[in-house]
């Protein structure tokens, strides 16, 4: 059998721990940069999202208004029918009336024809509502155009506003991901995860800060002396036991930000 190929060493093991963290720091260098550019677009992005989601919940309200003034203008022509047989009935009735043979004939006749004149009154009062009702609709969809008019004025500033600072920062923003990226395939898959699962969970997006007058840099709780030590001697990499931010000492935190203005 012919002998396996070896796989390449992983050269991200034989990294020193300085080298880590001056990695890492340049990776938070890198996302802080482009937060500040998502900063910039602010809450543009959720406005747009809020306002085509109105917009579309207004037009949606407006398709069923159409669709109940339509079913309301089916019941009003359908009680018009009602009330024009109604009426043929009472035409009969009384025709009828004129030939009866009795009392008791003429009486039952009679009810019919007050059975439906009170269907007639009825009929005209379901149209009195039906029309009401789509009046009032009429009214809403009005209302409703407009504002949907409006919203899309709003709509369409804000995307303008929106693709605007997205172009100026498009190229940018493009080039710091890219570095993002390219810096994390410098250190083990593991580190990598775990800071960006830290910095996920940090407010501010700080997922390895300074030591700032004995107090870590992300949550400004204070550092016990030998925990700073610790970090100076860049042995092992040091969390914050209170926000488990990676703390690193100035020294590394120039480095890397000399390193990162080098390339």
């Amino acid at each position: 059998m012919a002998a396996e190929k070896s796989k390449p060493a992983d050269q991200t093991t034989d990294l020193s721990i300085e080298d880590r963290l001056t990695i890492l720091y340049q990776i938070q260098l890198v996302d802080s940069k482009l937060d500040r550019i998502k900063m910039l677009r602010g809450e543009l992005p959720l406005e747009v999202q809020d306002l085509e989601d109105e917009i579309e919940g207004l037009e949606t309200r407006v398709a069923n208004f159409k669709e109940d003034i339509k079913t309301l203008e089916e019941q009003v022509n359908a009680k018009k029918i009602e009330i024009k047989d109604a009426h043929a009935l009472i035409k009969k009735y009384e025709e009828q009336q004129k030939n009866v043979r009795n009392n008791r004939e003429f009486d039952s006749l009679s009810k019919e024809i007050e059975y439906q004149t009170l269907e007639i009154e009825l009929c005209e009062k379901r149209i009195k509502e039906y029309t009401q009702q789509a009046k009032e609709k009429g009214v809403a969809i009005e209302q409703a155009e407009k504002k949907i008019e409006e919203r899309k004025v709003d709509l369409t500033n804000k995307k303008t506003e929106l693709n605007n600072i997205t172009k100026e920062t498009e190229k940018e923003e493009k080039a710091l991901i890219a570095r993002s990226e390219d810096l994390g395939t410098l250190i083990e898959p593991r580190l990598y995860t775990a800071y960006k699962r830290i910095r996920g969970n940090a407010r501010n997006g700080l997922a390895v800060v300074t030591v700032q007058r004995d107090a870590c840099g992300g949550c400004f709780n204070k550092i016990p002396p030998q925990r700073q030590l610790d970090i100076k001697m860049r042995k092992k990499i040091i969390v914050c036991e209170y926000c488990g931010r990676v703390l690193v000492d100035d020294t590394i935190a120039d480095e890397a930000a000399e390193k990162l203005q080098s390339k």
